[in-house]
């Protein structure tokens, strides 16, 4: 079963050596890897030039990194389809234990398995809260670690593959559309790492994210669930990151979060009330 792995990458040279080592590293011979570099000025040419022979690349300016997946998949030849960002690493002997979940589970369209976040350095920073599929608590939370999870390429392209719309959630986006039609199978082991930093995509527009984050729940699900606006709200009040600096309730941020909730589930308010007396 041959396995296609796309990196999305701009301006990450400082990571993407260690990134493209962990996946050419791989025991699993079926593997074709393709980094699709959005037009870098650091350096990352030069390092990508030193792997010709191994891996595929193209750098010229892109539309973003789902834009860059998209076009890197398009021209990919494998069964199992995976993407890797320039900054994250698999562990040793993921892709053939994904190969096997798949094999095990034919009924299967998503494998995921754990992961744990990294800081610039490597060093662990605690593991990443990845539980058993179900597709309710997906909506509330996105506990699918992208880089630990890959697709059967019959079912990326039966959604669709990635929407270029989204700049930060487009790899939850694209959950909750695979969600709807297809299987998800967790795998109990640890396949990635995800490194977190603050040029990193997540942490460096959080206002952004947070914001994109309900929109996009909500374009798949009809609602935006209480959990999503909290995080909203408390970002507006504090500006804290959320992971570097954790969440701070108090009762102001509570309050914010009622006329928000009404305002993005305006068609279901009633839904939104009960979510929030809840709480």
């Amino acid at each position: 079963m041959l396995v296609s792995v796309v990196t999305p990458s701009y301006n990450m040279g400082r990571f993407l050596e260690q990134t493209i080592q962990s996946v050419l590293s791989q025991d699993h011979i079926s593997l074709e890897y393709i980094v699709m570099d959005g037009g870098s000025d650091d350096g990352t040419v030069a390092i990508l030039e030193r792997y010709a022979g191994r891996l595929r690349y193209e750098s010229q300016p892109d539309g973003g990194a789902p834009d860059a997946i998209n076009r890197g998949f398009e021209s990919a030849t494998g069964d199992i389809f995976g993407y890797l960002n320039a900054d994250d690493v698999y562990l040793p002997g993921t892709v053939a234990a994904v190969v096997r979940a798949f094999e095990d589970n034919p009924d299967a369209y998503v494998v995921y398995g754990d992961a744990r976040w990294i800081d610039e350095q490597g060093a662990p920073l605690g593991r990443y809260p990845t539980c058993d599929f179900d597709v309710e608590d997906l909506a509330s939370e996105c506990f699918i670690c992208q880089p630990a999870a890959f697709v059967r390429r019959t079912a990326f392209e039966s959604v669709g593959g990635m929407d270029p719309a989204r700049q930060y959630t487009f790899d939850y986006d694209l959950w909750l559309r695979l969600a709807r039609r297809h299987r998800f199978y967790h795998l109990p082991r640890e396949l990635a790492q995800s490194r977190m930093h603050r040029d990193n995509k997540t942490l460096g527009a959080r206002r952004r994210v947070l914001r994109e984050t309900i929109d996009t729940v909500r374009a798949n699900t009809g609602y935006a669930p209480f959990g999503h606006v909290y995080a909203y709200a408390c970002y507006l009040i504090d500006g804290r990151d959320q992971f570097y600096e954790p969440l701070q309730p108090s009762w102001w941020k509570y309050a914010l979060t009622l006329p928000l909730g009404l305002r993005f589930n305006g068609l279901t308010p009633g839904r939104f009330l009960r979510g929030y007396a809840g709480f």
